[in-house]
């Protein structure tokens, strides 16, 4: 099953554009490509790499070319070669991984560049002293052991169906090579302080930083300080997303970035009702659940093209919001959605081990059990908690700087949930500008931002409380479009024979129950979902992303009544 966007791979050079639009330099080796691979039962270099494979897609996938399940006990090893062009290093070299999974060792020239743990933030090593004149050779050896183990994974699962997808593993994002003078600017934490009309630059640089901010093309603003004054700034949301550009000089050393002027907050509305803000103002969080799947790439897009058709999709159907569930996309959806004002609850990805049955019923009957019980959770390993704090971190550093990220999501229905409190706090720590949902459906431990449920199968009734009310998941109606499904599996909770009786079902959902409690104290709602996923065929465009089940216009209609 392909994408269309899938159909017209550049297999030279796939996903080619520049990868981090935060934080850009005039410095860039794409090395997605062609690259040699092979499966062993030893950590040990293999002497032969006998199979092509597709980078930056996963072996398991269609689009890899090799159509390999990696197995917990093996490694994947891959091998490529690389000449850098006589003027690019300009003092230091780095290579670049968007994202390997689950534990990655990087050889350059048969000596260790460095290890990384975590299958879903990116990282990378200075390679300065490894590299050589002509040709040098990158070696990287993969561990994944998916779901058999407590390491974060996401929704992989070796015995894949309904809610569980298929495992992955390997390179799964762009890879790439960045050359910066001795001296430069390593990163820069760009906070908006609106109510202070006024934007703030944290540094990590090896020298003194001058800023530019930009209204367009019109220089604005410049200091060698950390606060840049914009008295009559002009707001980012949803109906106006305004950017401002900014230029960074150190040393030799330039950099380009962005950032929206906004403010995310809780707050009552006129009617003592606590509410979600924005801006200082009441606002409705009106989004779609987002998983990111595709048939051809699973989490890898098949091309930068079908991110960016995703983010305006969403925008054409008339919703102002998305919830990235339990995936990190690469930086480019991100920059999507702050370029055409979508608003991105951001889920941080699930481990865990296998828990009982009783994490799974007891929050319908409105009993939510103590986290900091390890053994109930199946989160005993001392050493996967830490891995859990670290990759969190990895994971708000490297999206602080994104205007559209709006809610923090630590965990979800319970999936590999330990001490949310504690989390709540550590998030507030490294990021208080934003809300935070702690416990997303279940498990709520009261230390959290908002009242999150989850409703498919009960009536959804919302009560008045002191934290603003969100319906954080609903909805997953379904319908199957024959000849654009993943198999003969349907999983749904509440299956629809016709697009005539799914519009119809979804247009009594909001106008009967949805838009009504909104001046009750709904405060944001989630309908599951964008697109289906493998068994799952819930979602408003099928997962080749070929037919849309609602029409746009039809959504847009009732969309434009979802509001406060």
């Amino acid at each position: 099953m392909l994408t269309e966007f899938g159909k017209n791979i550049h297999k030279e050079s796939p996903l080619a554009e520049y990868p981090r639009p935060q934080f850009v330099r005039n410095s860039y080796i794409n090395l997605n490509g062609v690259w040699k691979c092979a499966f062993t039962d030893s950590h040990d270099l293999p002497k032969r790499f006998s199979t092509d494979i597709l980078v930056p897609f996963s072996p398991e996938t269609p689009l890899s070319g090799v159509g390999r399940v990696l197995k917990p006990s093996e490694y994947l090893h891959y091998e490529k070669s690389f000449t850098l062009p006589s003027d690019f290093n300009q003092g230091r070299v780095f290579l670049h991984f968007g994202a390997v999974d689950q534990i990655a060792d990087v050889y350059i020239n048969g000596t260790l560049a460095g290890s990384h743990t975590g299958g879903y933030t990116p990282f990378s090593f200075e390679i300065t002293d490894r590299i050589r004149e002509g040709e040098n050779r990158i070696h990287v050896t993969v561990r994944d052991y998916s779901d058999t183990r407590e390491y974060s994974r996401g929704k992989q699962k070796f015995h894949r169906g309904q809610i569980w997808y298929s495992p992955q593993s390997g390179i799964w994002q762009t890879v790439w090579l960045e050359s910066t003078p001795k001296e430069y600017l390593h990163s820069v934490r760009i906070t908006p302080e609106y109510d202070s009309e006024q934007v703030r630059f944290d540094f990590d640089a090896d020298c003194e930083v001058l800023t530019a901010v930009y209204d367009g093309d019109t220089l604005i603003a410049e200091t060698t300080g950390n606060v840049v004054k914009l008295p009559n700034f002009k707001s980012w949301s949803p109906e106006s997303p305004f950017l401002y550009n900014v230029v960074f000089t150190c040393g030799k050393d330039r950099v380009k970035s962005y950032f929206g002027m906004r403010k995310f907050s809780t707050g009552k509305d006129e009617n003592g009702i606590e509410r979600l803000f924005l801006n200082n103002k009441p606002y409705f969080h009106n989004g779609l659940l987002d998983q990111g799947y595709y048939p051809d790439g699973f989490l890898t897009p098949p091309s930068n093209e079908a991110l960016e058709f995703d983010v305006k999709t969403v925008k054409n159907m008339g919703f102002n919001m998305l919830r990235k569930h339990i995936k990190i996309e690469p930086l480019l959806w991100y920059h999507y959605c702050d370029v055409n004002g979508i608003l991105v609850w951001q889920d941080m990805v699930n481990g865990g081990g296998k828990y009982g049955l009783e994490i799974n019923v007891l929050p319908f009957i409105g009993i939510n059990l103590d986290d900091t019980n390890y053994k109930t959770f199946k989160r005993t390993d001392a050493s996967q908690r830490e891995s859990y704090y670290r990759e969190l971190k990895e994971m708000i550093d490297t999206l602080y700087n994104c205007p559209c990220i709006a809610l923090w999501v630590p965990f979800n229905e319970g999936w590999g949930q330990f001490d949310s409190a504690k989390a709540y706090r550590y998030i507030k720590e490294l990021d208080p500008t934003r809300t935070v949902d702690s416990a997303s459906g279940w498990h709520d431990r009261g230390v959290t931002d908002v009242i999150s449920k989850h409703i498919y199968f009960t009536p959804i009734k919302v009560k008045k409380g002191e934290k603003p009310y969100v319906l954080s998941e609903f909805g997953g109606f379904s319908h199957r479009v024959k000849g654009h499904t993943f198999n003969d599996k349907m999983f749904g909770y509440k299956i629809y024979g016709t697009p005539e009786s799914l519009a119809k079902a979804y247009k009594k959902t909001f106008e009967k129950v949805i838009i009504p409690q909104i001046k009750t104290g709904l405060s944001a709602t989630v309908y599951t979902q964008l697109t289906d996923v493998e068994d799952e065929l819930n979602g408003l465009l099928t997962y080749d992303r070929k037919v849309q089940k609602i029409p746009a216009a039809f959504l847009r209609k009732i969309n434009e009544r979802v509001k406060l």
